[in-house]
């Protein structure tokens, strides 16, 4: 018996404006990923731009990358920028927060560089747990400063007169961890000091432009609570407040039961749920005075694979493809308040978009789904409502990674998901829609609410012979998208959602 679902699209129900940043990338000083996933030097054999891999940038303009975060992570709260600018013969080698050694070959100016080659905004990670609020304030200055100063002669003297303007700055990286062991009040309290020096008072607003400050927050409810009642007469100087979540375990990067495949899709609810306790609490703090975003900085699968032996690399299969789709789903929908958010990482580490070995570059399932998902970016999403068989009840008792949500509200897992959006010409739907069951294909009825109809459009199919299936360098294209005619007329159409399958659907109205 072939299951059935329906996805009613509501016109006149907006969310919110989907923030291209959604779909932004991290980039951290960890395992292989800057050298050589990005940086190779402009004397190598491997093909560069002003050292930076051809590759890699031609294939990240591709997906429209809107925001690169950089330089960590845990790195960034045992860096010092000033190491890594001038000339790069001349720059020290440090041992880094990972433990090894860290050339400085690509520093702010390599950096910037490589986010106007892909056309992405930069967001820098300011060093709190042992840097200082000179320390960040001179780095802002280098960055944004147009005048005379010391820091900007620095910058024009390395080849850049004209300020960068960096927009994203985070205070910190997780410094209720790695980035210091603080408590909520006494990051609250380094919070004050950074943000006062730069963008307080006496800041020349006119001249570093528009910045806008990260503060670190927790996944911990509690965390965020006193740091937000802490920083409650200062909340002009935040601006967003950050999270991250990893989903540990559930088998490894390629061997995994089924039961691990639902399992690992069954934890996106405790994601959401971190993201609904962070909304609640800064809008409970910043009532009507500030609308204050959520950034998930750091995301993604972080599977036993990745460790310091391996330099933190793992394989990425079509089952990451599709989390990284229901999650992307689930920013799509919190889209009022989730303003930014950064898969953890790039190239080579965690769940990365690109894979590198020697002058060879591929790009993984996860990549693909970031380019089939850019057609959301700017679109305003609209409210659906979905029905879809079940494909797992929630484990009783729960697994350790549940164990934060109350039972009550931990939900069975569905086959569908979705999230759709208009674009600003209301000419055009955005569905993508993913059918997360193992084995069986789910037609879904995909109906239209409101006063348009549907014309013919297109479909993007991501799927493959088996969720397990991935990219190597032997078989670097065994997991990638297809591309079909869409047949729609009036207020829907039916779709036949193949079995693991991510799916991006793009119709014309009329």
């Amino acid at each position: 018996m072939v299951k059935k679902g329906k996805l009613i699209i509501n016109l006149d129900e907006v969310i919110g404006n989907i923030n291209p940043n959604i779909y932004g990338h991290f980039a951290e000083h960890i395992g292989e990923l800057i050298y050589p996933g990005i940086w190779v030097g402009e004397d190598s054999k491997i093909p560069n731009i002003e050292g930076i891999r051809k590759d890699l940038v031609e294939a990240l303009k591709k997906i429209r990358p809107p925001v690169i975060r950089w330089p960590g992570g845990c790195f960034a709260d045992a860096y010092h920028w000033m190491d890594g600018i001038g000339p790069r013969e001349e720059r020290p080698i440090r041992v880094s927060f990972w433990g090894d050694e860290e050339t400085n070959q690509f520093g702010t100016d390599e950096f910037l560089k490589f986010c106007s080659m892909v056309g992405a905004e930069p967001y820098i990670c300011l060093n709190v747990g042992s840097g200082s609020p000179e320390e960040a304030r001179s780095w802002v200055e280098y960055c944004n400063y147009s005048g005379n100063s010391y820091y900007a002669q620095l910058r024009a003297k390395n080849g850049h007169p004209e300020p960068y303007r960096v927009k994203y700055w985070g205070v910190g990286n997780e410094n209720w961890g790695c980035g210091g062991c603080f408590t909520p009040r006494e990051y609250a309290s380094e919070y004050r000091r950074f943000a006062n020096f730069i963008k307080g008072f006496c800041v020349p607003f006119s001249e570093w432009g528009k910045i806008e400050l990260i503060a670190c927050g927790h996944t911990e409810r509690e965390w965020n609570r006193i740091l937000m009642e802490s920083l409650r007469d200062y909340l002009y100087l935040v601006d967003h407040l950050s999270i991250h979540y990893y989903f540990h375990a559930y088998g490894g990067d390629i061997k995994f039961s089924d039961e691990d495949y639902f399992n690992l899709l069954l934890s996106i609810q405790q994601l959401e749920y971190h993201i609904w306790q962070a909304i609640t609490v800064v809008d409970h703090f910043a009532e009507q005075r500030k609308n204050i975003g959520i950034v998930v900085d750091e995301w993604g699968v972080w599977y036993p694979e990745a460790n310091l032996k391996s330099k933190f690399r793992q394989q990425n299969t079509l089952r990451d493809a599709i989390l990284a789709a229901s999650v992307l789903n689930l920013f799509n929908r919190y889209c009022r308040k989730v303003v930014m958010a950064n898969i953890s990482q790039l190239v080579n580490v965690l769940q990365a978009l690109f894979l590198t070995e020697g002058s060879k570059l591929i790009v993984t399932p996860t990549y693909h789904v970031f380019d089939m998902y850019k057609y959301h970016m700017a679109n305003d999403a609209l409210k659906a409502e979905i029905s879809s068989p079940i494909i797992k009840e929630p484990p009783s008792p729960p697994k350790p990674f549940f164990v934060s949500i109350p039972l009550r509200k931990l939900k069975p897992l569905a086959a569908l998901d979705a999230s759709v959006s208009i674009n600003r010409e209301r000419k055009e739907l955005v569905i993508t829609l993913v059918n997360r069951s193992l084995d069986e294909e789910v037609e879904t009825e995909i109906l239209l609410r409101g006063d348009r109809e549907m014309e013919d459009g297109r479909k993007i199919i991501l799927t493959a012979s088996d969720v397990r299936e991935f990219n190597d360098f032997d078989a670097p294209e065994r997991v990638k998208p297809s591309e079909e005619t869409i047949r729609a007329r009036d207020k829907g159409f039916v779709y036949m959602a193949p079995p693991h399958s991510v799916n991006t659907l793009i119709v014309k109205l009329k």
